[in-house]
Protein backbone atom coordinates (compact mmCIF):
# COMPACT_ATOMS: atom_id res chain seq x y z
CA UNK A 1 0.00 0.00 0.00
CA UNK A 2 1.09 3.66 -1.19
CA UNK A 3 0.61 5.95 2.26
CA UNK A 4 -0.09 9.53 2.28
CA UNK A 5 0.17 11.49 5.17
CA UNK A 6 -1.59 14.72 5.31
CA UNK A 7 -1.28 17.70 7.45
CA UNK A 8 -3.10 21.32 7.67
CA UNK A 9 -1.37 23.71 9.18
CA UNK A 10 -2.22 27.46 10.48
CA UNK A 11 0.89 29.15 12.24
CA UNK A 12 2.25 26.02 13.26
CA UNK A 13 5.54 26.50 13.74
CA UNK A 14 5.06 25.66 18.11
CA UNK A 15 4.80 22.22 16.93
CA UNK A 16 5.70 21.64 13.47
CA UNK A 17 9.47 21.56 13.42
CA UNK A 18 9.18 18.63 16.30
CA UNK A 19 6.31 16.39 14.45
CA UNK A 20 8.13 16.34 11.18
CA UNK A 21 11.14 15.44 12.23
CA UNK A 22 9.44 12.67 14.40
CA UNK A 23 7.67 11.56 10.74
CA UNK A 24 10.91 11.60 9.29
CA UNK A 25 12.22 8.98 11.67
CA UNK A 26 8.96 6.43 10.80
CA UNK A 27 9.71 3.11 9.85
CA UNK A 28 7.30 3.17 6.47
CA UNK A 29 8.21 5.75 3.89
CA UNK A 30 5.12 7.79 2.85
CA UNK A 31 4.40 10.97 0.57
CA UNK A 32 3.97 13.88 2.94
CA UNK A 33 1.32 16.43 2.21
CA UNK A 34 1.15 19.93 4.08
CA UNK A 35 -1.44 21.64 3.54
CA UNK A 36 -1.82 25.51 4.60
CA UNK A 37 -4.46 28.01 5.56
CA UNK A 38 -1.74 31.10 4.79
CA UNK A 39 0.18 31.09 7.89
CA UNK A 40 2.04 34.09 9.06
CA UNK A 41 4.64 32.53 10.83
CA UNK A 42 7.54 30.22 10.14
CA UNK A 43 5.39 27.64 9.49
CA UNK A 44 5.92 27.06 5.12
CA UNK A 45 9.61 27.82 6.25
CA UNK A 46 9.76 24.56 8.22
CA UNK A 47 7.61 22.74 5.94
CA UNK A 48 9.98 23.09 3.10
CA UNK A 49 12.57 21.67 4.56
CA UNK A 50 10.36 18.17 4.44
CA UNK A 51 8.45 18.41 1.57
CA UNK A 52 8.27 19.85 -1.57
CA UNK A 53 4.47 18.91 -1.98
CA UNK A 54 2.51 21.99 -0.01
CA UNK A 55 -0.64 23.61 -0.99
CA UNK A 56 -1.73 27.19 0.05
CA UNK A 57 -5.35 28.15 0.45
CA UNK A 58 -6.04 31.43 1.75
CA UNK A 59 -6.92 31.36 5.73
CA UNK A 60 -10.69 32.30 5.07
CA UNK A 61 -11.25 29.08 3.17
CA UNK A 62 -10.54 26.62 5.41
CA UNK A 63 -12.94 24.19 6.42
CA UNK A 64 -12.49 20.77 8.38
CA UNK A 65 -14.00 19.12 5.53
CA UNK A 66 -13.35 20.62 2.13
CA UNK A 67 -9.45 21.24 3.58
CA UNK A 68 -8.90 17.67 4.08
CA UNK A 69 -11.07 16.44 0.57
CA UNK A 70 -8.90 19.40 -1.26
CA UNK A 71 -5.14 17.77 -0.40
CA UNK A 72 -6.93 14.14 -0.45
CA UNK A 73 -7.55 14.42 -4.00
CA UNK A 74 -4.31 15.65 -4.30
CA UNK A 75 -2.53 12.48 -2.75
CA UNK A 76 -1.19 9.40 -4.67
CA UNK A 77 -1.24 7.28 -1.65
CA UNK A 78 -4.26 4.34 -1.43
CA UNK A 79 -4.24 5.20 2.10
CA UNK A 80 -4.48 8.77 3.40
CA UNK A 81 -3.25 9.20 7.23
CA UNK A 82 -4.43 12.68 8.51
CA UNK A 83 -2.62 14.40 11.30
CA UNK A 84 -3.22 17.63 12.79
CA UNK A 85 -0.55 20.14 13.42
CA UNK A 86 -0.03 19.75 17.38
CA UNK A 87 -0.22 15.64 16.96
CA UNK A 88 3.43 14.24 18.17
CA UNK A 89 4.62 10.71 16.89
CA UNK A 90 4.96 8.57 20.37
CA UNK A 91 7.61 6.57 18.58
CA UNK A 92 8.85 5.83 14.87
CA UNK A 93 6.49 2.42 14.99
CA UNK A 94 3.19 5.21 15.11
CA UNK A 95 2.55 5.14 11.55
CA UNK A 96 3.48 1.21 10.68
CA UNK A 97 1.37 0.63 14.19
CA UNK A 98 -1.33 2.43 12.62
CA UNK A 99 -1.74 0.30 9.42
CA UNK A 100 -1.96 -2.75 10.60
CA UNK A 101 -5.63 -3.16 10.97
CA UNK A 102 -6.35 -2.73 7.09
CA UNK A 103 -4.80 -6.39 6.82
CA UNK A 104 -8.41 -6.90 7.65
CA UNK A 105 -10.10 -5.88 4.62
CA UNK A 106 -13.51 -4.97 6.05
CA UNK A 107 -11.43 -1.98 7.66
CA UNK A 108 -12.21 1.63 5.85
CA UNK A 109 -10.87 3.85 8.68
CA UNK A 110 -8.73 3.49 11.66
CA UNK A 111 -7.42 5.84 14.49
CA UNK A 112 -5.11 5.66 16.79
CA UNK A 113 -4.32 6.44 20.49
CA UNK A 114 -3.63 9.64 21.93
CA UNK A 115 -1.49 10.33 24.88
CA UNK A 116 -1.80 13.41 26.79
CA UNK A 117 1.16 15.86 26.97
CA UNK A 118 3.27 16.23 29.77
CA UNK A 119 1.33 19.94 30.76
CA UNK A 120 -1.63 18.55 30.73
CA UNK A 121 -4.23 19.22 33.23
CA UNK A 122 -6.13 16.40 34.87
CA UNK A 123 -9.26 17.11 32.92
CA UNK A 124 -7.49 17.15 29.77
CA UNK A 125 -5.64 13.66 30.62
CA UNK A 126 -9.26 11.95 31.65
CA UNK A 127 -10.49 13.12 28.70
CA UNK A 128 -7.49 11.07 26.26
CA UNK A 129 -7.63 7.94 29.14
CA UNK A 130 -11.94 8.12 28.84
CA UNK A 131 -11.71 8.03 24.55
CA UNK A 132 -8.44 6.47 23.92
CA UNK A 133 -8.13 2.97 25.88
CA UNK A 134 -5.17 0.46 25.71
CA UNK A 135 -7.15 -2.54 23.67
CA UNK A 136 -7.40 -2.38 20.30
CA UNK A 137 -10.93 -3.05 18.95
CA UNK A 138 -13.01 -2.95 15.80
CA UNK A 139 -16.35 -1.80 15.28
CA UNK A 140 -19.30 -2.44 12.29
CA UNK A 141 -22.81 -1.43 12.22
CA UNK A 142 -23.67 -3.97 13.96
CA UNK A 143 -22.27 -2.87 17.09
CA UNK A 144 -24.36 0.53 17.44
CA UNK A 145 -26.65 -1.24 19.90
CA UNK A 146 -24.18 -2.02 22.11
CA UNK A 147 -21.93 1.21 21.80
CA UNK A 148 -24.55 3.87 20.41
CA UNK A 149 -23.17 7.06 18.99
CA UNK A 150 -19.80 6.21 20.02
CA UNK A 151 -19.72 3.27 17.18
CA UNK A 152 -18.92 5.92 14.90
CA UNK A 153 -16.40 7.34 16.80
CA UNK A 154 -12.98 8.47 14.53
CA UNK A 155 -10.73 11.15 15.00
CA UNK A 156 -8.40 13.02 12.28
CA UNK A 157 -6.05 14.13 14.93
CA UNK A 158 -4.60 10.58 14.23
CA UNK A 159 -6.34 8.92 11.91
CA UNK A 160 -5.83 6.53 8.32
CA UNK A 161 -8.49 6.11 5.89
CA UNK A 162 -8.73 3.97 2.39
CA UNK A 163 -8.91 6.79 -0.58
CA UNK A 164 -11.07 4.56 -2.39
CA UNK A 165 -13.17 4.54 0.81
CA UNK A 166 -13.65 7.76 1.26
CA UNK A 167 -13.89 8.67 -2.24
CA UNK A 168 -17.12 6.45 -2.28
CA UNK A 169 -18.72 8.42 -0.07
CA UNK A 170 -18.16 11.51 -1.64
CA UNK A 171 -15.39 12.19 0.91
CA UNK A 172 -15.59 14.19 3.67
CA UNK A 173 -18.73 16.78 3.53
CA UNK A 174 -18.25 20.76 3.12
CA UNK A 175 -18.95 23.57 5.49
CA UNK A 176 -19.05 21.37 8.72
CA UNK A 177 -18.75 23.68 11.91
CA UNK A 178 -16.28 20.47 13.26
CA UNK A 179 -17.01 16.91 12.68
CA UNK A 180 -16.24 15.86 9.65
CA UNK A 181 -14.34 12.61 10.88
CA UNK A 182 -17.55 11.27 12.44
CA UNK A 183 -19.47 12.31 9.91
CA UNK A 184 -17.13 9.89 7.51
CA UNK A 185 -17.03 7.39 10.31
CA UNK A 186 -20.98 7.12 10.34
CA UNK A 187 -21.42 7.18 6.25
CA UNK A 188 -18.08 4.40 6.08
CA UNK A 189 -20.01 2.37 8.49
CA UNK A 190 -23.26 2.48 7.11
CA UNK A 191 -21.46 1.58 3.71
CA UNK A 192 -20.77 -1.77 5.48
CA UNK A 193 -17.16 -0.86 6.36
CA UNK A 194 -15.81 -1.25 9.94
CA UNK A 195 -13.80 0.96 12.10
CA UNK A 196 -10.50 0.34 13.92
CA UNK A 197 -9.24 2.02 17.16
CA UNK A 198 -5.21 0.80 17.06
CA UNK A 199 -3.96 0.95 19.99
CA UNK A 200 -0.11 0.63 19.72
CA UNK A 201 -0.30 3.21 17.09
CA UNK A 202 0.07 6.29 19.72
CA UNK A 203 0.68 10.40 19.31
CA UNK A 204 1.11 13.15 21.90
CA UNK A 205 -1.95 15.20 21.79
CA UNK A 206 -4.20 17.17 23.86
CA UNK A 207 -5.87 20.45 24.97
CA UNK A 208 -5.64 22.20 28.47
CA UNK A 209 -9.25 24.01 27.39
CA UNK A 210 -10.52 26.39 29.79
CA UNK A 211 -14.12 26.23 31.09
CA UNK A 212 -15.41 28.72 28.46
CA UNK A 213 -13.36 27.12 25.46
CA UNK A 214 -15.43 23.78 26.84
CA UNK A 215 -18.59 25.61 26.53
CA UNK A 216 -17.53 26.84 23.20
CA UNK A 217 -16.43 23.07 21.83
CA UNK A 218 -19.93 21.48 23.17
CA UNK A 219 -21.78 24.67 21.72
CA UNK A 220 -20.32 23.48 18.23
CA UNK A 221 -20.74 20.07 18.62
CA UNK A 222 -24.39 20.72 19.37
CA UNK A 223 -24.38 22.88 15.79
CA UNK A 224 -23.14 19.85 14.61
CA UNK A 225 -25.86 17.54 15.96
CA UNK A 226 -28.50 19.54 14.84
CA UNK A 227 -26.78 20.01 11.33
CA UNK A 228 -26.16 16.58 10.75
CA UNK A 229 -29.13 14.70 12.67
CA UNK A 230 -29.26 11.91 10.50
CA UNK A 231 -26.17 10.69 12.60
CA UNK A 232 -28.37 10.76 16.12
CA UNK A 233 -31.19 9.40 14.11
CA UNK A 234 -29.05 6.20 13.00
CA UNK A 235 -26.72 5.78 15.97
CA UNK A 236 -28.46 7.47 18.90
CA UNK A 237 -27.83 10.58 21.09
CA UNK A 238 -25.02 11.07 23.04
CA UNK A 239 -27.03 11.65 26.31
CA UNK A 240 -25.71 7.82 27.45
CA UNK A 241 -22.58 8.65 26.41
CA UNK A 242 -22.12 11.86 28.26
CA UNK A 243 -23.46 10.49 31.76
CA UNK A 244 -20.75 7.92 31.33
CA UNK A 245 -18.25 10.28 31.03
CA UNK A 246 -19.41 12.13 33.52
CA UNK A 247 -19.19 9.51 36.29
CA UNK A 248 -15.70 8.08 34.93
CA UNK A 249 -14.22 11.91 35.73
CA UNK A 250 -15.65 12.37 38.82
CA UNK A 251 -14.26 9.13 39.32
CA UNK A 252 -10.82 9.89 37.91
CA UNK A 253 -10.85 12.35 40.28
CA UNK A 254 -11.15 10.87 43.48
CA UNK A 255 -8.81 8.11 42.31
CA UNK A 256 -6.20 11.14 41.46
CA UNK A 257 -7.31 12.74 45.60
CA UNK A 258 -8.22 15.74 43.83
CA UNK A 259 -11.34 16.57 45.65
CA UNK A 260 -10.44 20.06 45.25
CA UNK A 261 -11.33 20.03 41.91
CA UNK A 262 -15.04 18.64 42.10
CA UNK A 263 -16.62 22.05 42.37
CA UNK A 264 -14.53 22.98 38.90
CA UNK A 265 -15.97 19.17 37.60
CA UNK A 266 -19.60 20.38 38.44
CA UNK A 267 -19.08 23.73 36.61
CA UNK A 268 -17.33 22.23 33.60
CA UNK A 269 -20.38 19.47 33.52
CA UNK A 270 -22.89 22.13 33.36
CA UNK A 271 -21.22 24.67 31.03
CA UNK A 272 -21.04 21.96 28.37
CA UNK A 273 -24.41 20.50 29.13
CA UNK A 274 -25.81 24.12 28.23
CA UNK A 275 -22.87 24.85 25.56
CA UNK A 276 -24.02 21.62 23.88
CA UNK A 277 -28.38 22.29 24.36
CA UNK A 278 -27.88 25.73 23.13
CA UNK A 279 -25.57 24.68 20.01
CA UNK A 280 -28.91 22.07 18.96
CA UNK A 281 -31.00 25.16 19.12
CA UNK A 282 -28.81 27.63 17.50
CA UNK A 283 -31.43 28.29 14.65
CA UNK A 284 -33.48 30.93 17.90
CA UNK A 285 -30.75 32.70 18.84
CA UNK A 286 -29.49 35.79 17.04
CA UNK A 287 -26.79 35.73 14.98
CA UNK A 288 -23.89 37.68 16.71
CA UNK A 289 -24.93 35.32 20.16
CA UNK A 290 -24.23 32.17 18.43
CA UNK A 291 -21.31 33.45 16.79
CA UNK A 292 -19.95 34.28 20.42
CA UNK A 293 -20.88 31.31 21.29
CA UNK A 294 -18.84 29.25 18.90
CA UNK A 295 -14.91 28.04 18.83
CA UNK A 296 -15.39 28.75 15.19
CA UNK A 297 -16.72 31.96 14.78
CA UNK A 298 -15.56 32.30 11.44
CA UNK A 299 -17.91 29.41 10.28
CA UNK A 300 -21.14 31.41 10.66
CA UNK A 301 -19.57 34.35 8.36
CA UNK A 302 -19.84 31.74 5.49
CA UNK A 303 -22.12 29.23 6.67
CA UNK A 304 -25.62 30.58 8.77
Amino acid sequence: MKVSVIIPTFNASAYLLKLLESLSKQTISFELIIIDSSSTDDTLKIAKKYTDNIITIPHSEFDHGGTRTKAAKRASGDIIVFLTQDAIPFDTFTIENLLKPFQNKKVVAIYGRQIPHKNATLFAKHLRTFNYADTSTTRSLEDKKLFGIKTAFLSDSFAAYRKKSLKDIGWFKDALILGEDSYAGAKLLLEGGSLAYEAEAKVHHSHNYSMTEEFKRYFDIGVFHHCENWILKEFGKPEGEGTRYIKSELNYILHKDAWYLIPEFIARCGLKYIGYKLGQKYKILPKWIARSFSMHYKWWIKNS
